[in-house]
C-alpha cells in the first residue's frame, strides 16, 4: 500500500515515464488517488462522510485514457479493475449484470491479498517443502517415519519382526530371537541404521540446497479437485455465469478430491509442494475480510467506453437498453451493497473513473443522475507531430526501444536517425488527418510497416547494424503517402 502514500507530484512523475502529455488528466487522477490516503487518516466520523470525487475523462481514441488507467493500476497498491461499459449494453438479453464489476473487483482484491499473505509465509513454507522433498528422495528417512518403522528396520536386520514387550516393572524392552545370540543389545543395532540414514538425509539436504538434485525425478501424489475457500458462499448474485460456476463447483465437491501419482523433477515438485503447503497455511476467511475492507476503502473501478451507452437523439430501439444500463450503474456509483462470494461489499467509497471519446454523443447525453456522480471532467488533448516524436523516444516502453530490443534478440542492431523519426511522425499526423484519427495507435502500424522487411529477414542480417534514415522510411511508406485511399494500407 506504499504507492498510495505518493504525493500527487510523485504520481504524475511516475505516469510521465510512460504517458506523454495530458497533464490535466494526470493531475486529476493523482489528486483523486491522494485523496484516498488522506481520507483513511481522518477520524471515523468524518471518514465515513467523505465521498470520492469520481472522474470523467473525455478525449478521442488513442490519446492515453486507457493507458493512464492501466499505469495507475500498476502504480497504486489499491484493488483496481478496468471494465468496458459496452459489455453491459444489452442487459437482460446477452449482457452481464452490472454488479459483476464489483464482484470482479473483489476477486482481484482477494487474489492480491492472497499473494501478499503467501509471500509473508513463503519463508516458513520453504522449510516444510525441503522436508517433504527429502521424504520423496529418501522414503522412510524422516524422524516420524523412522520412529514408526523402527520395528520393520530391526525385522529386516534380524530376519524376523521384533515386537516390544513389557517387563515385570512395566518398562518396555525388546527381546532378541534366541537364534541370534551374537546380538545382545537390540538398541545398539537399531541406532546404527538410524544414524546412517540421518547422515544420508543431511547429505541429500546439502545437495538439495546446492541445486544438484533439481533434475532428479521423484514420484509425487497430487490432489486434483476444487479449492473452495471456507466461509465463501456459492450463490452471490443472479448472474447466470455465477450460477453455472457455482453448480460446477458443487458437482466437483460432490465427486470429491482425487489423488494421482505423477513423476516430476525435483524442481517441479518444489513448486507443487510450495503451492500445496501455502494453500494449507492460508486463512481464507481472514484473506476475504482484508480484501473486502481494502475494496471498500480504496478500490478503483475504471469504466471505459462509457460514451457507447450514452443516449443521443430520439430514444428508440437499442437506445432504451443503453439508458437502462446507465440506470443500473447509477446505484453502484452512488453507493450500494453488492453481494459477492466473499461477502457483502459497500460501494460508497469506491472511486469510479469513466472514459469515452464522445465522438457521436456528448457527456450531456448521459442521464442527469449519472452525470452528477462524475463531478470532475477532464478533456484530453489530441496528439500531434511533436507528441508522436516524444512517444517514440521518451517513455520507458517507447516503440523505438521495443523494436530495437526485439531485433537484438536476432543479433541485428538498428539505429534511427532524427530525420527518420521526423518523417514517421509527419506521416502519422497526415494519416490521422485524412483518415480516422486513432491517435498514438497509428504509430504501431507506421513502425511495423517500416520495419516489416527487416523483421522478416532478420536471420539473414545477424551481426549487422542497419541505419533507418528518412530515405529508407520514404521507400517503405511511399505507397502509403502517395495513395489517397489510405485505409487500404494502414488501419
Amino acid at each position: 500500500m506504499d504507492a498510495i502514500d505518493l504525493t500527487p507530484k510523485q504520481i504524475v512523475e511516475r505516469l510521465d515515464n510512460y504517458i506523454i502529455g495530458q497533464k490535466n488528466a494526470k493531475r486529476s487522477v493523482a489528486i483523486a488517488l491522494r485523496n484516498r490516503s488522506r481520507r483513511l487518516k481522518l477520524p471515523d466520523e468524518m471518514k465515513d462522510e467523505v465521498a470520492p470525487k469520481n472522474i470523467l475523462m473525455i478525449g478521442p481514441t488513442g490519446v492515453g485514457k486507457t493507458e493512464i488507467a492501466r499505469r495507475l493500476a500498476k502504480l497504486c497498491g489499491a484493488p483496481f479493475i478496468k471494465v468496458e461499459a459496452t459489455k453491459y449494453s444489452e442487459i437482460g438479453y446477452v449482457g452481464r449484470d452490472v454488479e459483476s464489476m464489483i464482484r470482479d473487483l473483489m476477486a482481484v482484491a482477494f487474489n492480491m491479498v492472497k499473494a501478499e499473505m503467501e509471500d509473508s509465509m513463503r519463508g516458513q513454507a520453504k522449510e516444510k517443502v525441503e522436508e517433504r522433498l527429502l521424504d520423496l528422495l529418501l522414503p522412510g528417512s524422516g524422524e516420524k517415519s523412522a520412529s514408526e518403522n523402527s520395528g520393520g528396520i530391526l525385522g529386516n536386520i534380524f530376519g524376523k519382526k521384533i515386537v516390544p514387550q513389557k517387563s515385570n516393572d512395566g518398562s518396555e524392552v525388546i527381546l532378541l530371537p534366541q537364534d541370534d545370540a551374537g546380538f545382545k543389545d537390540a538398541s545398539a543395532s537399531q541406532g546404527a541404521p538410524k544414524q546412517d540414514m540421518k547422515e544420508t538425509r543431511e547429505k541429500f539436504r546439502q545437495m538439495l540446497r546446492e541445486g544438484k538434485l533439481e533434475s532428479r525425478e521423484v514420484e509425487l501424489t497430487v490432489t486434483t479437485g476444487p479449492k473452495a475457500a471456507s466461509g465463501i458462499g456459492f450463490f452471490s448474485g443472479g448472474n447466470m455465469d455465477d450460477i453455472e460456476s457455482a453448480m460446477q463447483n458443487i458437482q466437483q465437491m460432490m465427486s470429491g478430491n482425487r489423488k494421482k501419482q505423477r513423476t516430476v523433477t525435483v524442481a517441479e515438485a518444489r513448486n507443487i509442494l510450495t503451492e500445496e503447503i501455502l494453500d494449507s497455511m492460508l486463512d481464507a476467511d481472514k484473506c476475504a475480510e482484508i480484501a473486502r475492507e481494502r475494496v471498500e476503502q480504496s478500490g478503483i473501478v475504471f469504466i471505459d467506453e462509457i460514451d457507447k451507452i450514452a443516449v443521443h437523439g430520439e430514444t428508440h430501439g437499442q437506445s432504451v437498453s443503453r439508458e437502462g444500463v446507465q440506470r443500473d450503474i447509477l446505484p453502484i456509483v452512488e453507493g450500494s451493497h453488492v453481494n459477492t462470494r466473499f461477502g457483502v461489499v459497500d460501494t460508497k467509497h469506491i472511486l469510479f473513473i469513466a472514459a469515452g471519446a464522445f465522438s457521436l454523443s456528448k457527456p450531456s447525453d448521459l442521464i442527469p443522475e449519472l452525470q452528477g456522480r462524475f463531478p470532475l471532467r477532464v478533456e484530453l488533448d489530441s496528439l500531434h507531430k511533436d507528441d508522436f516524436k516524444r512517444i517514440l523516444l521518451e517513455p520507458k516502453n517507447a516503440l523505438v526501444k521495443q523494436y530495437k530490443a526485439l531485433l537484438e534478440t536476432e543479433g541485428v542492431k538498428i539505429e534511427f536517425t532524427d530525420e527518420a523519426i521526423d518523417r514517421m511522425t509527419t506521416i502519422a499526423e497526415e494519416v490521422n488527418a485524412k483518415a480516422e484519427n486513432i491517435g498514438a495507435r497509428r504509430l504501431h502500424t507506421i513502425m511495423e510497416k517500416t520495419l516489416e522487411e527487416i523483421s522478416f529477414d532478420a536471420d539473414e542480417h545477424k551481426g549487422e547494424t542497419i541505419t533507418i534514415d528518412a530515405p529508407f522510411v520514404d521507400e517503405k511508406l511511399k505507397d502509403i503517402s502517395s495513395s489517397e485511399d489510405l485505409s487500404r494500407y494502414i488501419l
